[in-house]
């Protein structure tokens, strides 16, 4: 029962305000409050449990945009359960669901409740400190070209003064990325998994994503497609200055931890693409499987690797062709033998 809307709309461009407007529209005939929530200009961002508080806690947050917007809304929606709908405007849209030309009929089987949930894992964090974006960050983005700034003292990191450090109120439903803030210095990160040194990386990023995230930036940096059903951790250098440059598919009980080294130049943190702090020597982050799932609208069960397909616009090797063309779909017609009803070793647990 939808009892209240936010909205979350790509304000750059005419197609998403009209298309906006036509949500309003629909809400407004069914006596359905609908509030715009992630509004950039009104004096700042706000916490995703703010922004649910001044929207009135919405059941369903409506994104139009591309998937950067979807995942602004997904932000909000999470931490108080509501669901998701994507409008896409943009020009992948992997993570909405919906054409503009077919929003009023979304609306209408949502009203209908004929829809499918898509419940997809996200991540937290701790860290050694709060993260903040400190002042001169102009200069600090100048590629090493402007101004430099004095090096930041090394701070306190170890597990003897911080502890197990401060939880920060983030959600991500791709990726936490660690990346290099100038160009002309690697960012040097030892990565540690259940608080276990693995390795000493220098590059020019470090991904840690969801398995929705892994068709998203760790994807372009070489990383594996996983499905998002599957509840795990992937971890993505993007070019390590070492022989090892693999990715690692981690289970979801596993941490992950970053942590600066002393002579590292300054490292960025982007939660789903967005900038939400810049770490100095010593500052660590532990990345984890937070304790809500974003819970996506979907309008039809479809499979996941036939949207890879439609969406990535993948092709068949010509080669192949050339001896050959297989049926879009294998299906007998008849009810699988009792051994493919559910594959695997029984689950004992």
């Amino acid at each position: 029962m939808i009892t209240r809307m936010g909205l979350v709309v790509h304000g750059g461009k005419a197609i998403a305000r009209t298309a906006a407007d036509r949500v309003r529209a629909w809400a407004d005939d069914r006596g359905i409050p609908c509030t715009d929530i992630d509004v950039w200009d009104d004096g700042g961002r706000l916490s995703a449990h703010d922004e649910a508080e001044r929207a009135g806690h919405p059941d369903l947050i409506v994104t139009v945009g591309g998937d950067g917007t979807f995942l602004r809304g997904a932000r909000v929606a999470a931490p108080i359960g509501a669901l998701v709908l994507g409008v896409n405007v943009g020009r992948l849209g992997f993570l909405t669901e919906v054409e503009v030309a077919d929003l009023d009929d979304a609306l209408e089987r949502i009203g209908r409740h004929e829809i499918f949930l898509d419940e997809r894992m996200m991540l937290t964090m701790r860290a050694s400190r709060p993260l903040e974006i400190p002042d001169g960050m102009d200069a600090l983005l100048h590629f090493g070209r402007g101004p430099a700034l004095p090096p930041p003292a090394p701070r306190a990191g170890t597990a003897e003064e911080v502890g197990w450090g401060v939880a920060l109120d983030v959600l991500a439903l791709n990726d936490v990325v660690f990346e290099k803030l100038s160009r002309d210095r690697q960012a040097s990160l030892a990565v540690y998994v259940d608080g276990r040194l693995f390795a000493s990386y220098s590059a020019d990023a470090l991904i840690v994503s969801t398995p929705t995230g892994s068709t998203a930036y760790s994807f372009a940096a070489g990383g594996p497609i996983v499905a998002p059903h599957l509840d795990a951790l992937v971890f993505t250098p993007v070019a390590p200055h070492m022989v090892f440059n693999r990715s690692l598919v981690l289970s979801v009980h596993d941490r992950v931890g970053v942590r600066v080294l002393e002579h590292s130049g300054q490292v960025a943190v982007s939660v789903d693409g967005q900038l939400r702090g810049v770490l100095d020597p010593n500052d660590w982050i532990s990345v984890y499987a937070g304790p809500r799932r974003a819970r996506l609208v979907r309008l039809a069960d479809s499979p996941f690797l036939e949207r890879v397909r439609m969406r990535f616009g993948l092709a068949d090797a010509q080669a192949a062709l050339a001896d050959g063309e297989s049926p879009l779909i294998y299906d007998p017609g008849l009810p699988p033998p009792p051994d493919m009803l559910h594959p695997g070793p029984p689950d004992h647990r």
